[in-house]
Parts: C-alpha cells; sequence; structure tokens
C-alpha cells in the first residue's frame, strides 16, 4: 500500500511541476534538467552509442526538455509519471536521429556486408555484387535491416543492440543468424 501512496505523491508533484511550466515559472524547468539530464542523457546514449556523436545525444536530450517548455500540456499525468514520460521522448528522439543517420549511411553497409558476406575485400569493389547485395538488404524487413546495420556498420554488440531496440538480446542475435543466412542464401542464387 506504501508503494501506491508515493507513487501518487510522485504523480501530484508532477502535475505541480507542469502547472507551474505552463504559468512560465523558469526555475522549475532548471529543477527539472537538473533532476532528469543524466538519466536521459544515457538514455539517448543507449540509442546512439557508436552511431552519432555526443552532440547529437546532447541534441536529442535538449530538444525534450525544450518540447516539455513549449508544450507542457502533452504530459498526460494519467499514463505515467514525468519521469517515464522524459524518457521516452528522450528514445524517441535518438531513435528518429539514428534513422536519420541511418538513411544518409546506406551505401557503406552494402559494401560492408559484402565484405563480410564473401570474405573478400576484392569482391566488394565488383558493381554487379553491390547491386546484387544492396537488393538483397531492402528485402529484409525494416527490424531486421537496422539490426544488420548497427552490428555490422556500427559495430555494436547485440547487448547494445538489445537495449537501444528494447527487445531480448537473444531475440537480436537470432535475428542476426537468421538475417545473415538469409542475405547468403539471396546472394548464392544471384551468382
Amino acid at each position: 500500500m506504501t508503494g501506491r501512496k508515493n507513487e501518487e505523491v510522485i504523480l501530484l508533484n508532477d502535475e505541480k511541476m507542469i502547472n507551474a511550466i505552463k504559468s512560465g515559472d523558469e526555475a522549475v524547468i532548471g529543477q527539472i534538467i537538473d533532476k532528469y539530464s543524466r538519466l536521459l542523457w544515457s538514455v539517448a546514449s543507449a540509442v546512439l552509442k557508436n552511431v552519432a556523436p555526443e552532440q547529437d545525444v546532447e541534441e536529442c536530450v535538449a530538444d525534450v526538455f525544450i518540447s516539455l517548455w513549449q508544450q507542457p500540456e502533452k504530459y498526460d499525468a494519467g499514463r505515467g509519471g514525468l519521469r517515464t514520460w522524459l524518457c521516452i521522448k528522450t528514445r524517441s528522439r535518438a531513435l528518429d536521429r539514428y534513422r536519420e543517420i541511418s538513411r544518409r549511411s546506406a551505401l557503406p553497409l552494402e559494401e560492408m556486408l559484402c565484405a563480410e558476406t564473401f570474405g573478400a575485400a576484392e569482391e566488394a569493389e565488383a558493381g554487379e555484387t553491390r547491386q546484387a547485395l544492396a537488393a538483397a538488404v531492402d528485402t529484409l524487413a525494416v527490424q531486421d535491416r537496422e539490426i544488420l546495420l548497427r552490428r555490422y556498420y556500427y559495430e555494436q554488440k547485440p547487448k547494445e543492440i538489445a537495449l537501444a531496440l528494447d527487445i531480448p538480446v537473444k531475440k537480436v542475435e537470432n535475428r542476426l543468424y537468421r538475417t545473415k543466412r538469409k542475405l547468403r542464401e539471396l546472394m548464392a542464387d544471384e551468382v
């Protein structure tokens, strides 16, 4: 029963802080930044580790605080605490940033996967092989492509990928195994 009372007190405090922000109280937003910036930094870092520079992590966290300041009405106390809401917003911003970076870096992934698939850098230079691999990668499900990109292009460990995508490590490992096997089969059909 005490756990429920503590939760109600926290939500009540969150509501008071949101109301203070709505009325333009800069001291309260400063307190929120002081209280949650390290936590939000770690959330964004988990998604963007080995993918983006520190400035991108900082930008994601800052964007969340700016969003809270400009649109405090978007927080719904009925759906959870402010801490949880801030973490979800930060993770979402970091994933958006990750996807943006991934789109810009699509070509090097195909070259790297080709070299890994065949074990020979010479074949990675062959235009036909790159095109076939790009076509094979395009047939993959979005999450499989993302896991593959994180593992072999950004060199994230399965545990880091699992944390960033909020899925079990075993699922990451299984998807990597199946995806590589599928790419080998697709590439064998092309050769």
